[in-house]
């Protein structure tokens, strides 16, 4: 089998332009491009759709407030707890990042005076972060931005052909 230099998966011989592999290789076998189901191919366009709104959003809140879209969430999950406050295990459950970058995310958050961790006063080993009058400000300074951001990134997703359709179904369900 021959691949352009650099190509080959595996060991083999390099000959000019060509590495000829040395793994054993059918040649009555013909190469059968694998597809993925429609979900598969849904999911890829769905995935394709996060990322490009997802970095849209996150560079305009870090340019503006200093802060990622995971703490953006994570201020808005505090903003709407009771008390302004929540248990570290459900704010993982509510950014959707796992605990260790919850923890990362979290001191990044306090040394900017967004948060606070707190200890339960019933349960001295339960420790909550809670939003400060300060994160409360910037978090209500940045839905704004992040509502105007999400629609534009949005719209320019809807230009792409293969986009379209998922954005158009997000549209419908928003009515």
């Amino acid at each position: 089998m021959r691949c352009p230099r650099g190509r080959a998966g595996g060991g083999g011989e390099e000959t000019g332009r060509w590495v000829i592999a040395t793994e054993e290789v059918s040649e009555t076998t013909p190469h059968v491009p694998a597809e993925l189901s429609s979900t598969g191919a849904l999911w890829t366009r769905l995935v394709a759709l996060h990322s490009q709104v997802d970095a849209v959003v996150e560079r305009a809140l870090h340019r503006r407030f200093g802060i990622g879209l995971s703490e953006f969430l994570a201020l808005a999950a505090c903003a709407a707890a009771y008390d302004g406050e929540m248990r570290m295990q459900d704010l993982t459950e509510a950014v959707y990042l796992n605990q260790s970058s919850v923890s990362r995310m979290v001191g990044r958050l306090e040394r900017t005076g967004l948060t606070e961790r707190r200890i339960c006063e019933d349960d001295r080993r339960g420790v909550y972060t809670g939003i400060t009058d300060h994160g409360l400000e910037v978090f209500r300074q940045a839905v704004p931005v992040y509502e105007n951001v999400l629609s534009e990134a949005l719209e320019r997703s809807a230009a792409d052909p293969t986009l379209a359709p998922l954005v158009n179904h997000l549209n419908a369900l928003r009515s």
